[in-house]
């Protein structure tokens, strides 16, 4: 037999092994009774696979292909692979004696957006591996069977594989599950390796990101490869990209987690990893993964021989309050916004959002109450920009002869216009500056209400889940910019806009081009949040609607006449009073403005 029929036959026994190992119908689960359990099946299938390719081979000489290959980790390349599950309040875990490794990861209390149970990690979709070096091969401690045990150890689930190399020299990963809680535990413990193994030891993650939620498109753009290195820094790749995103990160790491809209798969290390390499790459024609990602994390040589290697590997919800006391900087995998605006989202939304959910378990009335509340806090800034625009009205008379007197000198007329102010004692930018201390609150909540897990498949009215998009119509054909759907919160949001535009206009100064443009914003938002989420556009609508409320609560409160009598009473008092130095400036500003603009027609 020459030496590409022994290559040929190896690599039939390989294939055998592999379809067996994968695609093998597993034995029948037993029914977890408390909330920590353990089931051990047989899979008496793999073993079966390597007979016939022993009636071809000799177990010598099966025996010396396996030391050429695989050198002191030969003795463990035969085996019975096991399945063990374990099982919490949380998550339900699948491991598999031969790597000693989870082969599958179960999200228990959650399911996907089509009823189906929400599984993170599967045989099909993610494949880990701790690669060592040896007789100067990279070796997979993956690859080969365990030895198995179990304990419970204070309610905690203990779970061992060890791979015996010889008297004095063994791998042991010991897995431990609590009662709750999406985090396990995994501890690689060696003895005896010094001599054996080189100093690059790598793990290695690759996972299909499952498709979860009902909006694929949705789903990509909020998917990426997070990490947070022990310079207290967090950073990831390109959400939106659709192109190969790769990143070295060369300094020490402390975690890794392939990040999804609402879910996440992770490890965490007690002592930071030496360096890592990450990426990701979506296949656009791929309807059933919406991304793939990549971690290679470099264990420093020295803990791993030592034995003193702790994990966490975590599979659970994007949730803030359990994804913070996991790990520092845990909870950056849920995407609150740019640093200010997490900020409020952190230290004020959240705590609004979570206080309501105490007393109300519709988070449609919750969000209602919410734009109540906000609409209260702010109410002092909002009152202060509608006796702003009540003191333009009370002078619009007045502005309006002004733009008359000049009708074709822009110029004069606006230095008219400053004189009045500072007659009367108006700042025109007040009525601006109290609506631009709310923008803030309003594009904080654009990144809350999409990346609330609690508003997923939690159904208001005719929408189903508050955290995709309320779909009342499918359109036959698609509107660029817009989709192929119709949300009924965005439309009642985009008419009540435009509503409160158009009512406003016909009590303020604002004219000509300006006054066309305030009907344009509406009109894009209507497009851009089509296919956002219904909690999002729904609060936005409901807010639109309370400011008809307060605009009709605070005309009752705010007398013009007054107002007019408290302007003429300025107006006397500063009759005498000099120009200020700010308007000084800003006269020499508009000289100079003008100036140049006539240098440019003469120019022409």
């Amino acid at each position: 037999m020459d030496r590409n029929q022994i290559i040929g036959l190896v690599v039939m026994m390989v294939f055998i092994t592999v379809y067996f190992t994968f695609f093998a119908p597993e034995p029948p689960e037993e029914i977890a009774e408390t909330p920590t359990t353990t089931v051990i099946a047989d899979d008496k299938d793999s073993v079966e696979t390597s007979q016939p390719v022993a009636q071809v081979l000799s177990d010598s000489a099966v025996t010396k292909l396996n030391e050429s290959k695989y050198g002191m980790f030969s003795v463990a390349t035969q085996g019975d692979e096991k399945r063990i599950i374990l099982t919490n309040k949380d998550l339900k875990l699948t491991f598999n004696s031969k790597g000693g490794r989870v082969e599958q990861a179960e999200v228990l209390g959650y399911k996907t957006y089509d009823g189906q149970p929400l599984i993170l990690v599967s045989p099909t979709n993610a494949d880990m591996s701790l690669v060592v070096q040896h007789m100067s091969k990279e070796i997979d401690i993956h690859d080969f069977y365990y030895r198995v045990s179990q304990s419970t150890k204070a309610d905690t689930a203990l779970l061992s594989f060890q791979l015996d190399l010889n008297e004095s020299a063994w791998i042991r990963l010991t897995y431990s599950l609590p009662p709750t809680g999406f985090a396990v535990g995994m501890n690689v413990e060696t003895k005896g390796l010094n001599d054996l193994v080189g100093e690059k030891i790598v793990f290695n993650w690759t996972q299909k990101y499952n498709r979860l939620e009902m909006d694929i498109n949705d789903a990509r753009s909020r998917s990426t490869v997070r990490y947070y290195a022990v310079s207290e820094e967090t950073d990831y790749l390109s959400q939106s990209s659709t192109e190969l995103e790769e990143e070295r990160v060369e300094e020490p790491v402390k975690w890794l987690s392939f990040k999804q809209k609402f879910f996440t798969s992770a490890i965490i290390a007690n002592d930071p990893f030496k360096s890592a390499y990450i990426a990701s790459r979506v296949d656009p024609n791929d309807t059933l993964t919406i991304k793939q990602g990549t971690m290679q994390a470099v264990i420093p040589y020295e803990q791993f021989v030592a034995g003193k290697s702790s994990y966490l590997l975590y599979f659970g919800p994007n949730d803030f309050d359990i994804m913070k006391k996991v790990t520092p900087e845990f909870e950056e995998n849920v995407n609150l916004g740019w640093s200010f605006f997490a900020a409020i989202n952190k230290h004020f939304i959240r705590h609004i959002f979570t206080f309501l959910e105490r007393f109300f378990s519709n988070y449609g009335v919750i969000i209602l109450i919410m734009v109540i509340i906000v609409r209260i806090i702010l109410s002092p800034l909002t009152y202060k920009s509608h006796l702003s625009m009540a003191k333009m009205r009370v002078l619009k008379p007045e502005l309006d002869a002004i733009k008359e007197k000049y009708p074709d000198d822009m110029q004069k007329a606006q230095t008219e216009q400053m004189n009045l102010y500072r007659q009367v004692g108006i700042n025109p930018l007040s009525g601006c500056i109290p609506m631009l201390l709310q923008m803030p609150i309003l594009f904080a909540l654009f990144y809350f209400f999409p990346n609330a897990i609690e508003l997923r498949q939690q159904a208001f009215l005719w929408a189903p889940d508050l955290s995709t998009y309320d779909n009342v119509l499918n359109l036959p054909f698609t509107i660029p910019f817009y989709g192929s759907h119709v949300s009924m919160f965005t439309l009642l949001m985009t008419a009540s806009t435009i509503l409160y535009t158009w009512s406003n206009s016909q009590i303020t100064t604002v004219t000509g081009p300006m006054k066309t443009l305030q009907y344009i914003m509406p009109i894009m938002f209507l497009f851009f949040l089509n296919s956002f989420s219904a909690g999002l556009t729904f609060y936005y609508f409901v807010s639109n609607m309370s400011t008809f409320g307060q605009t009709f609560l605070f005309k009752r409160f705010i007398d013009e006449d007054k107002i007019k009598a408290i302007l003429e009473e300025n107006r006397k008092k500063n009759a005498n009073k000099g120009k200020s130095k700010f308007q000084m400036k800003l006269e020499e500003a508009m000289k100079a403005n003008q100036e140049a603009q006539k240098k440019r027609k003469k120019g022409k």
